[in-house]
């Protein structure tokens, strides 16, 4: 493809990245608020998803890493194929996730009892351990809504051989794309003890 054509393809790339980047946060949030016993639809909870999707996240930083060993070791082919592959893998959890919790009530973190109440005492064990947590797990969720447009940017132009900007953002995207998955990872460990049995 030659350079004259790569504004265009930038262009028309444009509108979709900017749905997307609306659509999916939205959607998600609807769907993660939606459970579909309220429906009547009687489904055992998918509690198998969590380390799955825990381990997709794993994948995830780990093909990232790879990704940008590959890049400063100029393979560019092998580069493409691991972004991908971490785009994918972040689809995959997106599925997971959103399937777990409409199928399963939110775990609360210290609650040890499991009655979804968290009780004086138990805000008293989980310490200062609850606020880590929640700290953790908000600047992830505000950062895998804001890497959806730097994602979608970083790649198309790459797509658009548009390298010199490409290499721009992706020192953006990447770092903070990193942090989402290992978070992702973090979180999961830090909840797992607390879901229901």
């Amino acid at each position: 493809m030659n350079n004259s054509n790569n504004p265009t393809l930038e262009q028309r790339f444009k509108l979709p990245i900017i749905l997307v980047s609306i659509i999916v946060p939205v959607l998600v949030a609807i769907l993660f608020s939606v459970k579909l016993k309220d429906f009547g639809i009687e489904v055992e909870p998918l509690s198998f998803l969590p380390p799955i999707y825990a381990g997709i996240n794993g994948l995830t930083a780990l093909l990232l890493i790879m990704g940008v060993i590959a890049i400063k070791n100029r393979n560019q082919k092998v580069h493409e194929r691991l972004m991908t592959a971490a785009i994918a893998c972040s689809v995959v959890f997106l599925v997971m996730y959103v399937a777990y919790h409409m199928t399963a009530d939110s775990t609360i973190y210290g609650d040890i009892d499991g009655n979804k109440v968290l009780d004086a005492t138990e805000k008293a064990n989980a310490g200062p351990m609850r606020s880590v947590y929640l700290f953790i797990l908000l600047t992830h969720i505000a950062l895998s809504v804001a890497i959806i447009p730097l994602v979608l940017i970083t790649y198309v132009r790459a797509l658009a051989n548009r390298f010199d900007k490409h290499k721009k953002i992706a020192k953006i995207t990447f770092p903070l794309w990193l942090y989402v998955a290992v978070t992702g990872v973090i979180v999961y460990l830090m909840i797992s003890p607390y879901y229901a049995n």
